[in-house]
């Protein structure tokens, strides 16, 4: 087997195609809470706890030298990402939660009892008309 064939028939696989999917599907996801933290959760806290803008929080260690620049310490960014993935937990946590919760109605259904094999169906046919017979 070439080494191009072994790697379609390893790239075809339903695991490979369903992981690579939810690993774009989870970067786009990713995105959009990042810009929702930033653009729209972010200020509003910020103008609570009194105008602050959470991405402009830093600490500087060492002060500007010529051109060589400051070397600094941004909690704020920390912060927003700290906050992003507390989001994102919580998201992945209510799917695996619901996909659970799914699982567990499916196992709960009752199975049908199974269906008698041919010769016990033919042992009631012939148990039926011998009943009717008499």
């Amino acid at each position: 087997m070439s080494m191009m064939s072994e790697f379609r028939e390893f790239a075809m696989r339903g695991n490979v195609v369903d992981m690579a999917v939810g690993i774009v599907i989870g970067g786009a996801f990713g995105k959009i809470v990042s810009s929702f933290v930033n653009d729209v959760l972010m200020p509003p806290i910020g103008l609570a706890v009194g105008g602050v803008d959470f991405t402009q929080l830093s600490m500087t260690l060492k002060e500007a030298v010529g051109e060589t620049p400051a070397v600094t310490l941004n909690y704020g960014s920390f912060i927003q990402t700290v906050v992003d993935f507390i989001i994102i937990a919580f998201a992945i946590f209510m799917v695996i939660k619901a996909m659970n919760s799914m699982k567990k109605k499916e196992e709960e259904k009752p199975a049908e009892p199974p269906k008698p094999s041919a010769e016990e169906s033919l042992l009631t046919e012939i148990r039926d008309l011998l009943k009717h017979n008499n």
